[in-house]
Order: C-alpha cells, then sequence, then structure tokens
C-alpha cells in the first residue's frame, strides 16, 4: 500500500511538508508533487507557474548583482585608490564630468559637494558600500526584493548623473536602462527556491507568515491576490517603458525626433566662458567652464585672441605663450579636474572643470567707449568669444 504524503499547510498553504525527503518545500514545489500524483497537468497550480518564472531569471539575478559587485569591489578590493583622496584617479574626478549633462539639477549637487571634501567623500563611500551589499544581495538572493529595489534606484541615480556621456553606444545610458528593468523584473518575480531567502526560510517557516518578508524576501509570489499583481506589474512597466523611452529620445533623440548628439555633446568639447574683464593694460580675466566633451580626453586651448569692434586683433596669446602661464593665473573653482598649462602647447581642462583664467596683456589698451571681445580657439579648430566688460 503506498504511503500517502502529510501535508499540512503553514501559512495560508504557502508551505508543504514532505514526509518522504523529511523538509518543508514551496508550495510551487509541492504542487508539482500533487500533479503527478493525481494525473493533473502542472498548468492548474499558479505556484509552479512563479516557481519556473523565478527559476529562469537566476542568471539575470546574478548578472545585475555582479555589475553592482563590480562597482564596488573594484573600490574596497581591486583598485582601492579610486577612493583614496590623493590618488590621481579618485572617484571625485569621474563625479565631476557628470556635472555638465546631469538631470533635474543634480548638477548643482554635485558642484556643492565637490567644495564640500567630508560630504563628497562620504557620498562616494557611501554609494560604493550599497552597490557592493546590493550586488551581494542579488547574486545570493538575500532579500531579493528590497535588492531589486535598491538597484532600481541606484540605475535611477546613475540615469541622472551619467546618463548624458557615451559618444559612440552612449554606454552609460544602456547600463542604467537595462538595470533598471532588470531590477523591477526580479523585484516582481522574486529569487525563487535558489537562493539565500529559501534558505532562511526552511530555517525558520514561520517567516511564511510574515508580510514584511513576502515583500522584501523572494521566496514567494508578492502576497496580492492576481488582479492587485497585475495591476502592480503593469504599473513598473509603464514607468519603466516612460524612463528609458523618454531618456533615450532626450539624449539620442530617435522616438519623436531625428537622431541628434544630445543636449549635451559626450563626444565634442565645448567652452562657456563668463564674467570676462579687460583692464587698461590689455590684461584680461575670464571664467571658464568645460560643459560638454568626452571625459577620456581634455580639452586643449592653443590660442587667444583679444578683438576690437571691426574684429582686427589688439592682443594675442599664442600656444606657446599660453602653455607658459604660471599656474596661480588658473584659479580653479574645484581641486579635482582643473583648468592648467599643458605639458606641450596652450592650456587644458578636463569635462567639468570651472576657473577663473588671467591673461597678462603686453600692451596699453584705450577702453573707454570702446568693445572689445576674446576669442578661445581650440587644438580642434573649434571657437567660444565672448564680450569683455571694463
Amino acid at each position: 500500500m503506498t504511503r500517502k504524503p502529510n501535508k499540512t499547510a503553514i501559512g495560508n498553504r504557502l508551505f508543504q511538508s514532505d514526509q518522504r525527503k523529511g523538509q518543508i518545500v514551496p508550495i510551487a514545489s509541492a504542487s508539482v508533487m500533487e500533479a503527478k500524483e493525481q494525473n493533473t497537468s502542472p498548468s492548474h497550480f499558479v505556484g509552479q507557474g512563479w516557481q519556473i518564472s523565478a527559476t529562469a531569471l537566476i542568471a539575470i539575478r546574478f548578472v545585475q548583482g555582479w555589475i553592482y559587485w563590480g562597482g564596488g569591489s573594484r573600490r574596497f578590493i581591486y583598485a582601492p585608490q579610486k577612493l583614496d583622496p590623493h590618488a590621481g584617479h579618485w572617484m571625485a574626478y569621474k563625479f565631476q564630468t557628470a556635472m555638465p549633462g546631469a538631470l533635474l539639477g543634480t548638477g548643482h549637487i554635485i558642484s556643492f559637494m565637490l567644495q564640500h571634501f567630508n560630504l563628497l567623500y562620504a557620498q562616494l563611500v557611501i554609494f560604493s558600500a550599497v552597490e557592493l551589499l546590493d550586488g551581494a544581495m542579488l547574486m545570493t538572493g538575500l532579500f531579493t526584493r528590497l535588492a531589486a529595489l535598491i538597484s532600481v534606484l541606484l540605475a535611477f541615480v546613475l540615469m541622472l548623473l551619467f546618463g548624458w556621456q557615451g559618444a559612440t553606444c552612449i554606454d552609460e545610458w544602456t547600463i542604467a536602462a537595462s538595470s533598471f528593468a532588470m531590477g523591477v523584473t526580479l523585484f516582481l518575480a522574486g529569487s525563487g527556491s535558489y537562493s539565500l531567502d529559501q534558505v532562511l526560510l526552511r530555517k525558520n517557516p514561520s517567516l511564511s507568515d510574515k508580510k514584511w518578508y513576502r515583500w522584501l524576501s523572494g521566496s514567494f509570489p508578492l502576497p496580492l491576490s492576481d488582479q492587485a499583481f497585475s495591476k502592480l506589474a503593469l504599473a513598473f512597466t509603464g514607468i519603466t517603458i516612460v524612463f528609458v523611452v523618454s531618456t533615450y529620445s532626450y539624449y539620442r533623440g530617435s522616438v519623436f525626433t531625428p537622431f541628434h548628439g544630445g543636449p549635451v555633446s559626450p563626444a565634442n568639447h565645448h567652452v562657456s566662458l563668463s564674467n570676462a574683464f579687460l583692464s587698461t593694460d590689455g590684461s584680461v580675466r575670464v571664467h571658464l567652464y568645460v560643459d560638454a566633451g568626452t571625459p577620456a580626453d581634455p580639452m586643449h586651448i592653443i590660442d587667444a585672441r583679444l578683438l576690437n569692434k571691426s574684429g582686427h586683433v589688439v592682443e594675442k596669446w599664442d600656444g606657446n605663450t599660453l602653455k607658459s602661464l604660471s599656474r596661480n593665473q588658473f584659479k580653479n573653482d574645484y581641486a579635482y579636474q582643473k583648468v592648467l598649462p599643458s605639458k606641450t602647447y596652450g592650456f587644458q581642462g578636463g569635462v567639468g572643470s570651472k576657473a577663473t583664467v588671467f591673461l597678462t596683456g603686453q600692451h596699453t589698451v584705450p577702453v573707454s567707449g570702446k568693445i572689445y571681445r576674446l576669442e578661445f580657439t581650440s587644438i580642434n579648430d573649434h571657437h567660444w568669444s565672448i564680450a569683455l566688460a571694463h
């Protein structure tokens, strides 16, 4: 006579005990046993469908976790100089390059932190630690839904800060958009059986009755009716579609408008000039901001000219003269990416750098009733100019 398993409901039948194996298994797994014993199709059991979906997403969960684990582990373990303020490539430099194209006013937040070291350092360490821990939680399936929501938030922040960068394949946008969608999917699906969430549940089955555990972990479907879950899933899907399509349209067009390079070019350097002043001895003071271009290479200015109303050159500073300028003639706003004399020709500045530049004149310049312009020329033959006050 065949011995039938004793099925004990725990937490609204979320678990069943299998006396043949002496362990507690999720309803999804139990439903398969029931289906085999009763000759019933597993498709009749909703739990089985959820379990298959969660298992199918293990690869996605691991990759999503590895992305963030990789970012955090590089800074804490493999390349600690990224968190060393005395190193040449610590995170503040990259953080500063995000400023020109950052969305929703976050560029002002970056600027503020760059001028307050303690706040900046704490933020970079905390952000890196969150990436490290969140990645580990996703890869191992520990409080999977909580980790998935954190990854969505991280992707959102990364999109606001760095989404505009990437001259050819909009790399930063691609990473942020993909991570956002994967995080949403993992929150809805959970982690399934192959996770630390499941290990915790086996050690403490009473967690199955805790709604907070079902919302934060991934061992079960969310504690919602089918209708409520569908509404939640469709809402998250709609948010994801709007987020991905709108940011892509803003950065590159190709949705409602033709393709474009974005409001802030990630490829071509641009310089904004302001607060320009001319002295009677021909000296010039001007504020310069490198507000576009690739972070991989600095912008180079190789020629500066003072022009009168007719466009005639009144004063000129060629590349050798600019190269020979003293560092004291560059008053930088930030301590990281700086505008400084080049070692080869002219002067240079990384993306996000801001500085007041002082150019010494060689001739007396009549300023009363006169109109003058200062013009800079880059190594790529780009020109930027500004009218001078005096």
